[in-house]
């Protein structure tokens, strides 16, 4: 690449010579007898010439431009391979924004042997706004030549980076049956390293690619960046709600938002600086899971919608369809285009989150299980129903159809322990005592 570079800068040289030469030549050149008129034809003539070779001199220049800008992605593209370097220490923490409203928000794309990938690039080049405010990158684990073939097919409309390392991974013998994990947490790490130090890029949209993106996907995100730049409270923002299947959720409201404590990931905006924090200790394997410990998550909150801007088709993974067929091939995706940047979301700050949410959970009238399954009770509106520890949790979850597992103590599109969600078309808030005091994480 940088012999290729070298040659056509040679070239230009060499073209601005020549036609420097000329334009001396026919400047210098004496007159000769002529017929009246000849010599301001030569006049004429010089001086089209001289403005063709200034057009083609910005031509020139304009392609020098471009080629400096992509040559490291065609290097890239055609499988120029580098040696790995010792990742380098982590940069200061970049300002806080005040304006982030150009600020490039690209969109990595996690890849390996699906070539169904083409189903996720043509949602998101579909309903992108602005090519150059999200470019897209797909980074490619496995080395699965279909799914490489699949992602060439786009040209420069996205980059397409390899993880260089495929080798497999010394794991515990309890852990042979985990290998794909172990890569997957490879790929992150090397993926968010290339945004965020190779490139570096304030800020990722990070997606799998067996998601399927709503129309407003990108205007969400854009619209909740500013909050997670000014308000500390958070590290995340997510387009994904894990109770979001269709009876479940309001589709009137699709422009409703929320804090969570659990990470919900398929989809998430994270800052650089979140990336300094977690990169040297990034874990081997089971990332997500990590990312929900309270030594990560320091009790942070992510933004996540009532209804999700993303879904799931890849029932085929390492999880081998883990919750696909119980819960994931049913939530709902948002169909309806939301203008976010239009909305005020300050709400969504934390101290005029918890003076507008806790009191609106707990003054809902409480109820019993049995009341909601029996849809009785319905004049009293929204409604609380209140569990008591673990097991209570659980067994209500499982009762109303929301997913019970606990992370860390922390349940699924909770905060503060209460879970909303909508049960035989009413809200319903799934919480604990208002004394509520904290997570413990033994309920994991």
């Amino acid at each position: 690449m940088l012999k290729k570079s070298s040659l056509v800068l040679w070239g230009a040289a060499l073209f601005i010579a020549w036609n420097g030469l000329l334009l001396l030549f026919l400047w210098s050149r004496p007159p000769s007898p002529a017929s009246p008129g000849e010599g301001d034809r030569l006049t004429a003539e010089v001086i089209r010439l001289a403005q063709d070779a200034e057009t083609e001199l910005e031509r020139q220049k304009e392609l020098l431009r471009q080629i400096h800008r992509y040559s490291g992605l065609w290097g890239r593209r055609r499988g120029v391979r580098v040696t790995p370097k010792p990742p380098p220490p982590p940069s200061p923490p970049l300002p806080r924004l005040t304006d982030p409203a150009g600020t490039v928000l690209p969109v990595l794309v996690m890849a390996c042997d699906r070539s169904t990938v083409r189903r996720c690039l043509d949602k998101l080049l579909r309903y992108r706004p602005s090519a150059q405010r999200f470019p897209v990158i797909v980074s490619q684990d496995c080395g699965h030549a279909e799914t490489a073939r699949v992602i060439a097919s786009y040209g420069d409309a996205v980059a397409h980076i390899r993880q260089p390392d495929l080798s497999d991974i010394p794991v515990p013998a309890e852990h042979r049956k985990f290998q794909g994990y172990y890569k997957i947490a490879r790929h992150y790490r090397w993926a968010l390293g290339q945004v965020f130090r190779t490139f570096r890029y304030r800020a990722a949209i990070v997606v799998e690619d067996d998601l399927e993106v709503a129309p407003d996907f990108f205007e969400y995100f854009q619209a909740a960046f500013p909050l997670l730049l000014a308000d500390r409270s958070l590290w995340c923002v997510s387009a994904w709600n894990d109770n979001g299947k269709e009876q479940m959720v309001d589709v009137g409201q699709a422009e409703l938002l929320y804090r969570t404590d659990f990470f919900p990931g398929l989809g998430w905006l994270l800052l650089a600086e979140l990336w300094d924090e977690l990169e040297p200790k990034w874990p081997r394997a089971f990332w997500d899971d990590w990312m929900r410990q309270p030594e990560q998550r320091r009790d942070r909150s992510c933004i996540r919608p009532e209804v999700s801007r993303t879904m799931t088709f890849g029932r085929k993974g390492v999880s081998h369809g883990q919750f696909f067929d119980q819960y994931l091939k049913f939530i709902k995706l948002n169909d309806r285009f939301v203008p976010f940047t239009q909305l005020d979301l300050s709400y969504l700050k934390k101290e005029e989150y918890e003076r507008s949410f806790l009191p609106k959970v707990y003054a809902a009238p409480e109820v019993r299980v049995e009341e909601l399954q029996g849809n009785r009770r319905r004049e009293l509106g929204t409604v609380r129903l209140q569990y008591s520890g673990r097991d209570s949790f659980k067994a209500f979850a499982k009762a109303l159809g929301l997913m019970d597992d606990l992370k860390s103590g922390v349940p699924r599109a909770g905060y503060r322990g209460i879970v909303s969600f909508v049960y035989r078309g009413r809200r319903v808030y799934l919480a604990p005592p208002s004394d509520w005091t904290g997570y413990d994480p033994s309920w994991s």
